[in-house]
């Protein structure tokens, strides 16, 4: 048995899938965002099991993560959020669909289609409405249609998006409805002259908090994996990822001897500190050290001590009966990763995404 592990539980990511489709309208259709690896999960379980489960579309970040789902066996369309120019003819090859975002590369797109002389290639336009990240402003909205029209016959427009920036933030209601405000003013310049085009905006938190603006097709990304940023959602969700390792030894210090790198921890007291086969080259990284992170120790908070080690941890398990080989689980059931994230600044999508590929997954089916 391996020392340290990920299990992906994919029975959880089924109920995840159908407690959120329990919010939509039967209509609306259902795009899951598998980037990063499936937030961590692995493209190739999460993928699989989602598209099996009825999902209609999946997102990715680049093209590159596209490619290896069409190498999975996804058949289902997807989504593109961010292609770069140099890997488009790579995206054409397999049949993703780019999102639109400038004009720069909405000309240099078109370019590719003509040179592989591809008719009604699919595409999905990003508008910017207050995230200021990509997309077009709305006063680009007559451009960008002129230029669909003098176009048609090399492109269809297969959707149009944006992207809420603080959906999952209630205190930004204002703002949030200025966005859907803005988007259904887009809906109305598009949709007469596009009528089949698919309309999304919500993320996750927007299909929790503001479930009456769904048009389309949503977009469900961390929600899936069993986070949401907001814990009476989670209390319905279930972790997928479970990471598991084991104490490799445990020392008796004494009061002023140090621990770890840079002597990080001059004891106080006598204590019990056990080492864990986990550093951040695993993504349990430095941020986590002296005091901020823990884990679970035969069921009880372990605070790591010292700096954390590119291999390895140290914890502090003075009041925990513990002994070398014992189990430690560092996320999962119980082991909220949004709650380990919160306790050093940060939020549950960098920790699970951030999970190296040096660990070894395995699958849970039932």
């Amino acid at each position: 048995m391996k020392s340290t592990y990920l299990e992906i539980n994919l029975s959880n990511l089924k109920h995840n899938y159908n407690h959120i489709r329990s919010f939509l309208n039967p209509e609306t259709k259902f795009l899951a965002v598998v980037k990063a690896n499936g937030y961590g999960n692995g493209f190739k379980e999460v993928s699989k099991c989602l598209s099996e489960s009825g999902v209609d579309y999946f997102g990715v970040a680049y093209v590159k993560e596209g490619v290896e789902l069409r190498n999975q066996g996804i058949k289902k369309p997807i989504l593109v959020f961010h292609p770069q120019l140099e890997n488009l003819q790579k995206l054409i090859n397999y049949n993703l669909e780019p999102s639109i975002y400038s004009l720069n590369f909405f000309n240099n797109f078109l370019s590719i289609l003509k040179s592989n002389n591809k008719k009604l290639y699919p595409i999905q336009i990003n508008f910017n409405t207050g995230l200021n990240r990509l997309g077009f402003s709305e006063k680009y909205y007559e451009e960008v249609i002129n230029k669909l029209n003098k176009n048609n016959s090399l492109v269809k427009l297969k959707g149009v998006y944006s992207h809420l920036a603080s959906s999952d933030d209630l205190s930004e209601d204002q703002f949030n409805m200025s966005q859907i405000t803005k988007f259904e003013k887009i809906i109305g310049h598009i949709k007469p002259i596009f009528p089949n085009a698919i309309f999304h905006l919500l993320n996750t938190s927007g299909v929790m908090n503001y479930k009456n603006y769904q048009f389309d097709m949503v977009r469900a990304g961390i929600s899936l994996y069993g986070y949401s940023n907001d814990n009476e959602i989670d209390k319905f969700l279930k972790p997928v990822l479970t990471l598991k390792t084991i104490i490799s030894q445990i020392h008796k210090i004494k009061k002023g001897d140090s621990v770890g790198y840079n002597r990080s921890l001059i004891a106080k007291k006598n204590m019990s500190i056990a080492t864990i086969p986990v550093g951040h080259a695993y993504g349990i990284t430095r941020i986590y050290g002296n005091g901020k992170g823990y884990v679970y120790v035969k069921g009880k908070k372990a605070f790591v001590v010292g700096n954390v080690c590119m291999d390895m941890l140290m914890l502090d398990v003075s009041a925990i009966e513990c002994k070398e080989g014992d189990e430690v689980v560092v996320v999962g059931d119980n082991a909220s990763a949004e709650a380990l994230a919160n306790s050093a600044g940060t939020i549950s999508y960098e920790l699970l995404t951030g999970l190296s590929d040096r660990i070894t997954r395995r699958v849970i089916v039932g």
